[in-house]
């Protein structure tokens, strides 16, 4: 509507109710939308997201007085399952985490890389029908020098009682998620989230306390210009890498972006197109990403918004797991720029060549 005096724009009544139905659109009350139910499965999706919103608060709110804080950053001193260094911050976030879902009454098991074993609730366990699987704190070398970092989940239901505590039904492909996604911690905190039905992101309002829509039904450009891996391991991977990265470094149009935080990667790639790879070593060949924390729930929501994930032989939604804190290469964006990569570890494979210097 405009103003005839003015010409100044105004909201007319219809208007100004889609934009307040918007700013009211809240993380818990999307999920009811999403399913057009209020079942109790329905619910208990709701609740579940909405713990994990609650997770990601508290998380976001000690990070950003985190340099004012003492014993907040720097390391712990102990090493981790992964046999990586444990900082301060990724034992508060996990801690966060199993916290907000004792009591959520639905969670029985949390599964972390930061635990060797899954943590149970018992007094959730008789009830309780889900399993949250986590990085609490992805990327945090960044956390030190003040760069964004992030949180992945999956949830899953529990499949039979885990009478012998071996967790062994979450030794299951990805397909298996019921909802998956990550929070990012930078200049604002979004929260991006999938149950199956596309792809969604909120952004916190920290007048509100509430994480608000910021972007629905995402969808990743089939190709896009970006490429972000860390090529300071270019002589560890294997040629047909190589061959790929050689591949943009002749070619117009490709630009090189990687910040060493998963999320805060994978989170351009989602809105802006192109591929992720974080790739095996002739050493490692399995890589270094969880599969169960880190590349299955990615490759669930990357999925969901039209692109694909896979370790480069295999779509990583498939891969079955024989433990829980398996690794795997991810290579993860959009369709035909994971299809290139693909193709040039497939022209390897095919036609082994003498190593070009």
């Amino acid at each position: 509507m405009v103003n005839a005096p003015t010409g100044e724009t105004r909201l007319g009544p219809t208007d100004q109710v889609q934009a307040l139905d918007r700013d009211c659109t809240t993380l818990s009350r999307h999920v009811l939308q999403q399913l057009h139910s209020f079942s109790a499965d329905a619910q208990d999706l709701s609740a579940l997201m909405n713990r994990i919103g609650l997770a990601a608060k508290l998380i976001a709110r000690r990070l950003s007085r985190a340099g004012l804080m003492a014993d907040a950053l720097g390391f712990t001193g102990a090493v981790n399952v992964q046999g990586e260094s444990v900082k301060k911050m990724d034992i508060y976030a996990n801690e966060v985490f199993i916290s907000v879902f004792q009591q959520s009454g639905l969670v029985c098991r949390l599964a972390s890389e930061e635990m060797e074993k899954p943590y149970y609730i018992p007094e959730n366990c008789p009830i309780g029908r889900y399993s949250l699987l986590y990085d609490p704190i992805d990327g945090s070398s960044n956390l030190d020098i003040n760069l964004n970092v992030g949180s992945i989940f999956s949830i899953r239901k529990q499949e039979g009682d885990d009478a012998d505590g071996s967790a062994s039904d979450l030794l299951q492909h990805g397909h298996k998620q019921i909802a998956a996604g990550y929070v990012l911690y930078g200049p604002s905190t979004m929260l991006v989230y999938s149950i199956g039905q596309g792809v969604h992101s909120f952004t916190l309002d920290p007048s509100l306390g509430e994480f608000i829509l910021a972007n629905e039904n995402i969808k990743v450009p089939d190709r896009g210009p970006i490429y972000s891996v860390n090529e300071g391991n270019f002589w560890q991977w294997e040629e047909s890498l190589r061959d790929y990265i050689r591949y943009v470094h002749r070619s117009e149009g490709y630009t090189a972006r990687y910040g060493g935080a998963l999320v805060g990667d994978f989170h351009r790639i989602l809105f802006q197109g192109g591929v992720f790879l974080y790739p095996g070593t002739v050493k490692q060949p399995e890589g270094k990403l969880r599969l169960l924390y880190e590349s299955a729930p990615l490759a669930f929501l990357m999925e969901q918004a039209g692109g694909r994930a896979s370790t480069g032989i295999q779509d990583i939604l498939d891969v079955v797991p024989t433990k829980l804190h398996e690794r795997s290469p991810l290579i993860v964006g959009s369709k035909e720029n994971v299809a290139m990569v693909e193709s040039f570890i497939q022209d390897r494979a095919r036609n082994p060549r003498t190593v070009q210097e």
